[in-house]
């Protein structure tokens, strides 16, 4: 499913929400996930995720799963995935 729409900054939950079908179920998904807490506020950590935007958090989740940096990942919206970039060739090998 590509979610083009909320990509930005500060759109955790509505964007989750198109992903899932509503933002109902999203902020289940969230609070099950320690990102937010009963009352519907986020928690730092939700809060830390809710500041990144979708490019971000998709190349965090794939450093947290890897040896490698947030830096070292592309993003592509039409997955919501991030993969290594290419490395160039050193010393001409």
């Amino acid at each position: 499913m590509t979610t083009p729409k909320y990509t930005g900054k500060n759109s955790l939950v509505k964007r989750l929400g198109a992903q899932v079908g509503s933002e109902s179920l999203a902020k289940n998904i969230l609070k099950k996930r320690g990102d937010m807490k009963k009352d519907g506020t986020l928690t730092k950590a939700g809060e830390a995720r809710n500041s990144m935007t979708a490019a971000q958090r998709a190349e965090d989740r794939a450093a947290k799963a890897s040896k490698h940096s947030p830096g070292e990942y592309k993003y592509n919206v039409k997955t919501n995935s991030a993969t290594l970039k290419a490395r160039g060739k050193k010393n001409g090998h």
